[in-house]
């Protein structure tokens, strides 16, 4: 879709978009604002960035406040989640679990009940059943997913709105399932970071050398926040077709080693690989033909321009951490 097209659709629409400070949400509440829409945000963080944006700070695991605040809303985009490693992911799984389980019930029926025209829910990778290429037509829901608890959680949200389809013949609402997302608002505490900002941050610190687990040779689909951004607003503007999720991501696998060495050109440092660590599954990529033919999705970004873009902002926004609504101190 050219401009043209996207203002014509989005213009002067009331949308609302839950987590719009986090790494994909900020992305998308700038690209409706350029296409003329009346955007609002619900956050935790206590940030404002965007002066055309209503923020409004509340707590989605409230019914309550998601039936008020989705009122008269056009179309809605439910980003809102809890990133984290897999160390944490192991260790804290409650503070995963059921705040997800909450806040997606919540936020889908209280939009629902309002009438709201079109929504996408951004569920996760890690909501896959494990395996090496990921096919939306592949996936066996009788297996658990990769990400225990998250995954779990992600694939409640996702039945929620099959169950909504079948009940109440409801097919605008939809689901997309990205890879592992990277990029300027990511999340860079080294206690709960994925791997990119975890590198990055360790990076900034001056560790020297970086030691990164495994021999690099696991391979991963790494996908830069914009393009996924623009998946999402497609998603809601074209559907799904038959699929009950479409897969968005970059098309690409890219081994640890790739990847360390391409951020070795962005900022230099020294790192070694530490070889009797675990590198963790072998590999694991999106296939994203679907979202190519239904959707039009074309990722933009290479990983040397997504790697320099995410360290030059985060080299000036290392503090905007500390603003951010960290579930796992709780």
């Amino acid at each position: 879709m050219n401009n043209d097209d996207l203002i014509s659709f989005f213009k002067n629409k009331k949308v609302l978009i839950t987590g719009g400070t986090g790494l994909i949400g900020r992305f998308i509440v700038d690209k409706l604002c350029s296409y003329q829409a009346d955007v609002k945000v619900v956050s935790l963080d206590d940030l404002t960035l965007n002066a055309n944006v209503k923020y409004i700070k509340g707590d989605l695991t409230n019914f309550e406040f998601c039936k008020e605040v989705t009122k008269n809303v056009d179309y809605a985009f439910h980003v809102s989640g809890i990133k984290g490693s897999v160390k944490v992911t192991i260790e804290k799984p409650a503070s995963f679990f059921v705040p997800l389980l909450m806040m997606n019930t919540n936020f889908l029926e209280a939009c629902r009940l309002n009438n709201v025209n079109r929504l996408v829910y951004t569920s996760s990778i890690g909501a896959y059943s494990s395996r090496e290429i990921f096919i939306e037509s592949e996936e066996d829901s009788d297996k658990p997913p990769m990400d225990m608890f998250p995954g779990w959680a992600k694939r409640m949200a996702e039945m929620q709105i099959q169950a909504y389809k079948k009940q109440y013949n409801l097919k605008n609402f939809f689901a997309v399932r990205p890879c592992n997302v990277y990029g300027p608002g990511d999340n860079f505490d080294p206690e709960n970071a994925m791997v990119i900002p975890t590198l990055m941050n360790r990076i900034f610190k001056k560790e020297n050398p970086v030691v990164i687990w495994g021999d690099g040779s696991a391979i991963r689909d790494f996908a830069y926040a914009g393009d996924i951004a623009d998946g999402i607003i497609l998603a809601l503007i074209k559907g799904t077709a038959e699929h009950d999720f479409l897969n968005l991501g970059s098309g690409n696998g890219y081994s640890i080693k790739e990847l360390v060495e391409t951020l070795c050109k962005v900022v230099k440092f020294n790192y070694k690989f530490d070889k009797s660590k675990n590198s963790g599954f072998p590999k694991r990529i999106m296939n994203i033909n679907n979202a190519i033919k239904i959707l039009g999705f074309k990722p933009k970004t290479n990983l040397e321009q997504g790697l320099k873009e995410t360290w030059d902002w985060y080299i000036k926004n290392s503090s905007q951490t500390n603003k951010r609504h960290n579930y796992f101190n709780k």
